[in-house]
């Protein structure tokens, strides 16, 4: 039995050839004296049909679906062609027929179109990795990454791999520690980024670095996130932030150009990250649409509506989205839930039309003043959405609404990609649970050269050598310039709170390696998962890993996190404390 092919690669032009199929059966019809059985695999499935004169009849007929088969026969053109597959107007013949591996019943539909809980698909994933919508994004994840790779190869980058089981350092989240046999109270810890590394390698002298590397963070989890993850990771000597984000934009727009035959314009557009907030009230704005978040403090500064009357006495601000469309009830109900559960008091939506205000304040907000409005905007009819008080609640709570705004609006079109990047980031963010300053970043993030002065002194208005990859309202990717200057470091290191000895503690190592010929240098981390998840218009990232964990990190299939053996406990010198 030569002449071997896939399922999906039979079709017209092996009209009268002897092939031998192997895959998997989708589906067994018995019509009549005909069996018709499609055999499928990851390329395709091909319709078999069996004659009850066939000495394989009775022996096709017993065979359950998603059984493995392999059919040899001849290919002939169908009397019906099927339109809705690329070989529909073919068949084979079955002359033999071999039964490789019986299946039981399935715990789970493998069809795209069937609706199985998600801890059930979990459990069961490697029956539903046989649905070629998850097939499908596996491929694509494949054929995007080694597009990204080819490219940084072609750019003369290096591929090293750095080790999964490092030391606890800082870097934004909680580690996962990994006992030892190595003695009570030695741990290692699995790295939240090869951050340091990537460092270490520019001392190193390989000037361009990169890996597919895999992340950990003890952290809570939502639709994009999970305890472990994949990101591009690149380091580069001699760099700084305009030639790593043209190194970005030259990749993305070659490896979407050759993954999914998209021009995506460049340069991307560049963006502040007060700008960000204060028009997008996000500081990952979605760029597919419009509606701004515009200052309305000069319209009201005669208002007898004391609650804005209040705002305007306290220096704080009153900001508004304004559109010609109207909205109902429900709708308005929604968006008053996204501003509340941002800290915003309340949102207040007024209609205007015909010269008249509609809504719960129509009496006591100025219909001139409104009015005004709506004529600078050149809208004659629509509503505007307000939320006034602290500015950086009224930005959060407003930019909330417009992401749902974009949502109802239908201008969010999920075949458009939208890239641009948020720089001059603040250095520092305040904690409200340490109630200080802390990294905004990681502690090796350089500041710009104007907070070099005073960055650890005046930490609110410091800015960072930072840089964001947004698209399509995402996060994408994240880097910055790096603080090589040991002196710099160590104030860096005092700033957020470190003594002398948690330094030397967690980083001894890497400040005596910047002792001995550290090139300036800076990097970029893309998040492999979540830009797949929006590729591939998936809902979750879960949809676009091979065996990803549930929303509460448990792993169904492996039933993983698990209890261990109390004599591997012993070897780790650890005891269980139960709650």
């Amino acid at each position: 039995m030569i002449n071997w092919r896939y399922c999906g690669q039979v079709d017209a032009n092996s009209i009268g050839q002897s092939l031998t199929i192997r895959g998997w059966v989708k589906t067994i019809r018995k019509l009549g004296s005909l069996i018709f059985l499609d055999v499928i695999d990851r390329y395709g499935y091909t319709q078999v049909v069996v004659e009850d004169s066939n000495e394989y009849f009775s022996q096709v007929k017993s065979t359950t679906t998603q059984s493995v088969v392999q059919v040899y026969g001849t290919v002939r053109k169908r009397k019906t062609p099927n339109p809705n597959i690329k070989n529909g107007d073919v068949e084979i013949l079955l002359e033999q027929f071999d039964l490789i591996s019986l299946a039981k019943t399935l715990p789970i539909s493998v069809d795209d179109d069937s609706n199985v809980a998600e801890n059930i698909r979990l459990k069961y994933r490697f029956l539903d990795l046989r649905r070629p919508c998850l097939q499908k994004a596996l491929i694509f994840r494949s054929k995007f990454i080694n597009a990204c790779r080819k490219y940084l190869l072609n750019e003369d980058f290096v591929e090293v791999e750095t080790p999964n089981l490092s030391k606890a350092t800082p870097e934004g989240a909680r580690d996962y520690i990994v006992p030892t046999r190595m003695g009570p109270n030695h741990f290692y810890a699995l790295p939240q980024s090869p951050q340091i590394y990537k460092q270490l390698l520019m001392v190193a002298g390989l000037m361009k670095y990169f890996q597919v590397a895999r992340c950990f963070r003890d952290e809570d989890l939502r639709a994009d996130r999970q305890p472990e993850f994949t990101q591009l990771d690149m380091e580069l000597s001699f760099i700084n932030e305009d030639k790593i984000q043209t190194l970005i934009e030259g990749m993305m727009h070659n490896v979407f150009k050759e993954v999914m035959n998209i021009d995506i314009p460049t340069p991307f557009r560049r963006i502040s990250y007060d700008v960000a907030m204060n028009k997008y009230g996000i500081d990952k704005p979605d760029l597919r649409f419009d509606l701004f978040l515009n200052e309305g403090n000069k319209y009201f500064a005669n208002t007898q509506f004391k609650v804005f009357q209040n705002v305007l006495k306290n220096n704080q601000a009153i900001k508004y989205i304004i559109t010609d469309k109207f909205f109902n009830k429900e709708q308005v109900t929604m968006l008053k839930k996204y501003a509340k559960d941002n800290k915003a008091f309340d949102l207040i939506d007024l209609a205007y039309r015909n010269n008249a205000l509609e809504g719960q304040l129509k009496k006591v907000i100025e219909l001139d003043t409104i009015k005004q409005i709506f004529t600078d905007h050149n809208i004659k009819e629509g509503t505007i959405f307000m939320i006034a008080g602290d500015i950086n609640i009224v930005n959060q709570a407003l930019g909330a609404v417009r992401n749902y705004l974009g949502e109802i609006l239908g201008l969010k079109d999920p075949n458009r990609y939208e890239f641009c990047w948020v720089v001059d980031w603040p250095l520092f963010e305040w904690s409200d649970d340490e109630n200080r300053y802390v990294a905004a970043h990681h502690p090796f993030t350089s500041p710009d050269e104007k907070s070099l002065p005073t960055f650890d002194t005046n930490m609110k208005d410091a800015k960072a050598r930072a840089y964001d990859i947004v698209m399509n309202g995402f996060e994408v990717g994240g880097g910055s310039i790096r603080i090589t200057d040991p002196t710099i470091q160590q104030r860096m290191f005092n700033a957020i709170g470190l003594s002398q000895e948690q330094i030397q503690k967690k980083f001894g190592f890497m400040i005596e390696a910047f002792q001995y010929g550290t090139p300036p240098h800076g990097g970029i981390a893309l998040g492999i998962d979540r830009l797949m998840m929006l590729l591939t218009h998936s809902e979750s990232i879960r949809d676009v890993i091979a065996f990803p964990k549930d929303s509460h990190g448990y792993d169904q299939m492996m039933e993983s996190p698990c209890e261990v053996p109390s004599e591997s406990l012993d070897e780790l010198y650890l005891n269980v404390k139960n709650k």
